[in-house]
């Protein structure tokens, strides 16, 4: 396949999975693998195509919550976003000064995906009888906050899928309310990992393939806006039961595919 082709399509695999509960960093992994590894720069440029595509979706519920803070409830989310926000912030502050990174095996991707997705089925299946409730409590803004952790060390794990189900467990059981708390504390935290990606790689441009950046950047955003436009309207009338599936069917097959050697 051509370069830009392959370009497009790391841009489509991005924008499905960036939002969507079943891992950007772990589809991007695997994706590179066959369709070309991608310098830093590129995987950042494209993440923040997805960012932009969920701003654009939120821009009227950011906007009210930073201006209307005559409104009680407004303030109160606020807090809790930002709390969220800070103890991921750092959380993987910590894990980067200890010298963490991603790791670049099948192994951990497939388990992580099989586990997330018996997790989701489990998780479905306690909040199930239980009634829907849409408020954000402390308990969920620090749960979140933890679970955003969590998925940026284990790829695999999907930050949305981590965010929205710790949400759900603890008490947010309304799936549309705990989808947009999710996607909203993971605006300021995508920005910041975008950010600090930027200041790592600011000095290794030279020699990067502008266009194809460009390119990623804007496939990226414009399937991120559909996807997750479909997503908020999935979730009014359906259980998030269809993911966990497909994360279980596909690391059930990268497992199998770690074992005969067919994949490493």
């Amino acid at each position: 396949m051509s370069d830009t082709l392959n370009t497009v399509l790391l841009g489509i695999i991005e924008g499905i999975t960036e939002f969507l509960p079943i891992s950007s960093t772990g589809h991007l992994l695997l994706a590179e693998r066959w369709l070309g590894h991608r310098s830093e720069l590129f995987n950042v440029g494209i993440q923040a195509g997805a960012i932009l595509a969920i701003l654009l979706i939120y821009w009227r519920r950011i906007l009210g919550l930073l201006t209307r803070f005559d409104d009680a409830a407004n303030r109160d989310y606020l807090a809790k976003l930002t709390v969220a926000f800070l103890i991921t912030g750092v959380g993987g502050f910590i894990a980067t000064r200890a010298g963490w990174k991603l790791p670049e095996t099948i192994l951990p991707i497939a388990l992580a995906l099989l586990i997330g997705g018996i997790a989701i089925l489990v998780i479905e299946s306690y909040v199930a009888g239980r009634p829907a409730s849409s408020v954000v409590t402390w308990k969920v803004a620090i749960v979140v906050g933890v679970c955003q952790i969590l998925a940026a060390v284990f790829p695999g794990t999907s930050r949305s899928a981590a965010t929205i189900f710790a949400a759900m467990l603890v008490g947010l059981t309304f799936r549309p309310a705990a989808t947009e708390f999710a996607f909203l504390v993971g605006i300021p935290t995508m920005f910041a990992a975008t950010g600090y990606e930027l200041l790592k790689v600011r000095h290794e441009s030279a020699g990067e393939d502008w266009n194809a950046l460009f390119v990623g950047f804007v496939v990226s955003g414009i399937v991120a806006f559909v996807a997750v436009k479909w997503l908020l309207r999935y979730v009014q009338t359906h259980r998030f039961t269809v993911f966990a599936w497909y994360r279980i069917a596909l690391g059930a097959a990268l497992l199998v595919g770690v074992m005969s050697g067919a994949v490493h």
